[in-house]
């Protein structure tokens, strides 16, 4: 079984935290190995001092709704202040850190640029190196393994909260592994350390780790639900419900208009591999279209390792723009200037091609962007 790399900070690396006061970037869903919080891990250790904890989006108490703002507040369990770096300010502020020594930061990255963890390291180390202030960082597997990458970069101007980080959209990066680019390439003057999961491999994906699954977010239900999610959160950049507000989320997609049954039988056409849908009907108790029957397709995974998950997403896409041209559209984002589509995306070049048909020419830019990529990337890696 893989050990995390809380389980390996207190087996092998303690002088780390030694007599240190620390702040601690994570949530309750954050487990060791045994399941015990890692939140309680550190305020049941004599090493060290836990001073105040730093929640992520969804909060410290990880219950908070997708794109909620989180208040700061005292944390009922241990009663630590819990301070939000997804309400206000999305990096901790100088005060919040100048009566600490170390940070620790241990959060899971679900293995696609859109999860918010990532953006959320990003600020947090900048924090740090404006402080002086050293970073630990204790990494987890990445669920989706560390071999197959999907999608295009971020273009900087498209640069947000969702696509932060230079990287394609299913990134086969652990989140350790993305501290170490963010440092290389943006934070030179970090003191940075991250502790490695052991027994991972980059072939491996989560039921290879023996580990138990839990849900990083309110909406990361279990392993299929994290292979479906570069290709389905894109619908979030539309007007086609990805399931939020019922027991499927980015498996359940439909909309009021859409014959699920006609879609189903397009899309499963295609013979994507890995995949098949199965028309459905729902009925969202929140989110788009909440209280109205839905009728759409449900995602199901045959083949984890043969599936490409952003092709399967964007070809569900063009299957729905293709079949009802008039009724689909696409989402803006605050002013209204940006489709939203385009910030998760990283740039306007994959809804024009879904727009025009050309998806094909989209994916065939892929080798020489993920071979730039991996060259770039190449010394960051911590794991074969």
């Amino acid at each position: 079984m893989v050990s995390l790399g809380v389980d390996q900070l207190f087996l092998h690396h303690r002088p780390l935290i030694q007599g240190r006061r620390l702040g601690l970037v994570s949530h309750y869903a954050m487990t060791d190995s045994a399941l015990i919080p890692v939140i309680d891990r550190f305020l049941s250790s004599d090493d060290c001092q836990l001073v105040r904890l730093f929640g992520p989006e969804h909060g410290v108490l990880n219950a908070a709704r997708e794109g909620e703002v989180v208040n700061r507040a005292a944390d009922p369990h241990s009663g630590l202040e819990a301070v939000s770096l997804y309400g206000q300010h999305k990096a901790p502020l100088p005060g919040d850190l100048k009566d600490l020594d170390a940070l620790i930061v241990d959060l899971f990255d679900i293995g696609t640029r859109y999860y918010t963890n990532a953006s959320t390291l990003y600020y947090t180390l900048e924090a740090a190196q404006e402080a002086g202030l050293p970073v630990i960082v204790l990494d987890r597997p990445n669920p989706l393994g560390g071999l197959q990458r999907e999608g295009h970069l971020v273009e900087p101007q498209y640069s947000s909260f969702v696509g932060k980080l230079p990287v394609p959209i299913r990134h086969g990066l652990t989140l350790g592994e993305e501290a170490r680019l963010i440092q290389g390439e943006f934070f030179p003057r970090l003191t940075l350390h991250v502790i490695p999961a052991a027994g991972w491999s980059r072939s491996m994906l989560w039921p290879d780790t023996g580990l138990p699954f839990v849900s990083s977010s309110p909406n990361t239900t279990h392993f299929d639900m994290t292979l479906l999610y570069p290709g389905t959160c894109l619908f979030e950049g539309t007007n086609v419900s990805v399931g939020r507000g019922t027991t499927h989320p980015f498996e359940w997609i439909g909309a009021p208009w859409i014959d699920g049954h006609r879609l189903a039988d397009w899309f499963n056409a295609k013979g994507l591999r890995g995949i098949r849908a199965r028309p459905v009907y729902f009925v969202p108790w929140r989110s788009l279209y909440a209280g109205e029957l839905v009728s759409g397709v449900q995602l199901h995974v045959t083949d984890a390792q043969a599936l490409h998950s952003l092709r399967a997403g964007i070809t569900l896409l063009e299957g729905i723009h293709t079949l009802y041209p008039e009724l689909f559209h696409w989402t803006s984002e605050g002013d209204g200037r940006v489709p939203f589509f385009d910030l998760l995306a990283g740039d306007p070049a994959l809804r024009h091609a879904i727009a025009q048909h050309a998806v094909d020419d989209y994916f065939a830019a892929e080798a020489e962007i993920h071979a730039q990529f991996r060259e770039r990337v190449g010394p960051y890696l911590l794991y074969r």
